[in-house]
């Protein structure tokens, strides 16, 4: 079934673009929340007339996941936690963790943008993608430290 996106989907296309997929897909999810309409003479007409003010969303959409792809680019966070034995965290550091430090340094991301693998574990510098927007992805260091506490700490007598 052929559709026309109203929104860029990262695993289909950009939005304007006509996509082939199928037909259980476009009936139960993408046309059903507003992604996508099928095509026919209608929409292919009314994408023509629109197809200006699509090619200066996608240009906005482009320069700011630029913008913010060069606020992220080389930045260190720095999170602090409590370890344990071997350098190893109680809990994680999450993607919220570091959309919460990333919000402190006043660049605001979704924490959905970041890519981590999986929960980062130990004390030490781990780089992490970041999904800025447009296709377009840039690396972050995420650096934890150790938090001071009584316990590391040798006991006076």
């Amino acid at each position: 079934m052929e559709i026309i996106l109203k929104e860029t989907i990262d695993t289909l296309g950009l939005e304007g673009d006509i996509v082939k997929v199928k037909p259980g897909y476009a009936r139960n999810y993408l046309i059903p929340q507003q992604k996508a309409v099928t095509v026919n003479k209608a929409s292919l007409a009314r994408l023509q007339r629109e197809q200006q003010a699509i090619e200066n969303r996608r240009e906005a959409e482009q320069k700011r996941a630029q913008g913010l792809a060069g606020q992220l680019e080389g930045k260190t966070i720095t999170i602090t936690c409590r370890v344990g034995e071997e350098d190893r965290l109680f809990g994680s550091v999450t993607t919220k963790d570091i959309a919460e430090q990333l919000a402190a340094t006043g660049v605001k991301i979704d924490r959905r943008s970041i890519m981590l693998a999986e929960p980062i574990k130990s004390v030490g510098d781990t780089i992490v993608t970041v999904k800025t927007g447009y296709q377009m992805t840039t690396n972050l260091t995420v650096q934890v430290i150790p938090e001071n506490t009584v316990e590391n700490q040798p006991e006076e007598e």
